[in-house]
């Protein structure tokens, strides 16, 4: 019998195509004050969790995107709702790792805060459970988004969540752009050559 060779859906020819994309930028400002407490960081991570975005123009280059998925926390339901036009998949296990609870009275910097709440899974145990159940959330969704049929597909999601995203891409032969703190509305591609199966 003839051999056919089979792509995967999508303007990637044998390249498989999956692109991260962190939400556009939140309307919420800082905490106000040279100081703040745990406490009142902790009320505004809960105020920006339902904040208005500030739609971007995002460039999703020529590729022609199979399918979308998303974080179905609002920031992220928004843009993905502005980029994309066809149907979008809200997934919970896209939803950002949750920011450790300072409920102490001390007061410190915003920026002091904010390189504790980057360290956190060093000396939080709470956060150190949130971040591997965020590793294990992660290789479900690369693993729903290499099922078959195999299509280039758009994620949008958070910034801790497309670090270890892109960390998981790369181990699974995915080549990509290197990045630590991803940026609003910004568009990262990772390819992968696909084998070409023959019937």
């Amino acid at each position: 019998m003839p051999r056919k060779k089979r792509k995967p859906t999508g303007k990637g020819g044998n390249k498989l195509k999956i692109g991260l994309i962190r939400h556009y930028r939140v309307l919420k400002a800082l905490p106000r004050g040279a100081l703040v407490t745990g406490e009142e960081l902790r009320r505004w991570f809960e105020e920006y969790d339902e904040a208005d975005i500030e739609p971007g123009n995002a460039a999703l280059h020529d590729s022609s995107w199979a399918r979308c998925f998303s974080s179905d926390m609002p920031r992220a339901a928004k843009t993905a709702g502005h980029l994309y036009r066809g149907e979008i998949r809200y997934l919970p296990e896209l939803r950002e790792i949750p920011a450790p609870a300072f409920r102490s009275g001390l007061k410190l910097p915003v920026p002091l805060w904010f390189a504790l709440l980057r360290t956190a899974g060093w000396h939080n145990r709470k956060s150190r459970g949130d971040i591997r159940e965020a590793k294990r959330r992660v290789e479900r969704i690369v693993d729903l988004a290499l099922a078959e049929p195999q299509q280039d597909t758009l994620i949008v999601s958070h910034a801790a969540v497309m670090f270890y995203l892109r960390k998981e891409l790369v181990r699974r032969g995915f080549r990509g752009p290197s990045f630590q703190i991803a940026k609003n509305g910004k568009l990262y591609v990772f390819e992968k050559k696909t084998e070409t199966e023959e019937t």
